[in-house]
């Protein structure tokens, strides 16, 4: 059987990283915690729990992952952020993915729990997401805020059944503060790529973007959350965009 580093980065997550930590205890062989300078409690719940645990200066969600890999003990890592956890089916098939390792890594659908509610549609779910992989086969990619891991051509990819739980937001004020903060970093790394923002993305593309969660998304099962969830989505659009157009006239 394999062993497994699990790696998780952190900022002020107190509310949720003892049931992150606690959902992979059973599967993890290490388990690695690298903490951008908190301020609340999540230092001390996490060597409560057995993490090992480093401080290291945020430069970004993907640097910051990339860095988180560097400490594991072992080559094959399961990357999970401090509000996700694993559910049973994803825990029992990860033990017997560690007893037959196939691929060089595996995706798994995550399920995101909304002010108290499962989203199953919005373009939320089955939001697939390849985060137990072979860390010599690729990095930490994508565009900030939303990283990915992107694996070297030719790798093989594998998919386990089962959620990875994602505990987004308590409140809709919550996600108001997420909307600001990601729009932000999205809009730098935008402009960093020299993207444009034209003025008729800034009206249209928010129309468009909740036409597509709402509607063709089905995001409308998902009743009020689902509501919020879309015209929330379709005001982040608008936000990031706006952002970037800002960044450019300063320039």
């Amino acid at each position: 059987m394999i062993k497994l580093s699990v790696v998780i980065i952190t900022r002020n997550e107190e509310k949720n990283i003892g049931r992150c930590l606690d959902s992979v205890k059973d599967i993890a062989d290490d388990i690695v915690v690298i903490d951008s300078f908190s301020t609340d409690t999540t230092e001390e719940i996490c060597k409560s729990k057995g993490a090992r645990f480093f401080q290291h200066a945020f430069e970004g969600h993907i640097e910051q992952k990339n860095y988180a890999v560097t400490k594991t003990e072992y080559p094959t890592v399961l990357s999970l952020d401090a509000d996700e956890a694993l559910d049973e089916e994803l825990k029992k098939n990860i033990l017997a993915t560690k007893a037959n390792w196939q691929y060089d890594g595996y995706e798994m659908n995550r399920l995101t729990n909304y002010c108290g509610s499962w989203i199953r549609h919005c373009g939320w779910y089955p939001d697939t997401k390849l985060r137990l992989f072979d860390k010599r086969k690729g990095k930490w990619g994508g565009t900030n805020p939303h990283d990915k891991f992107e694996v070297e051509q030719g790798s093989t990819i594998g998919k386990l059944q089962g959620d990875i739980l994602h505990y987004s937001y308590y409140t809709i004020e919550d996600h108001y503060k997420q909307i600001e903060y990601f729009t932000t970093i999205n809009a730098k790394a935008s402009f960093d790529k020299g993207k444009k923002a034209p003025v008729w993305k800034l009206w249209i593309a928010p129309i468009v973007k909740f036409i597509k969660d709402y509607f063709v998304r089905l995001g409308f099962l998902d009743g009020q959350a689902g509501w919020q969830i879309c015209r929330l989505s379709a005001w982040a659009t608008y936000v990031k965009y706006k952002k970037l157009r800002a960044l450019y006239n300063q320039k």
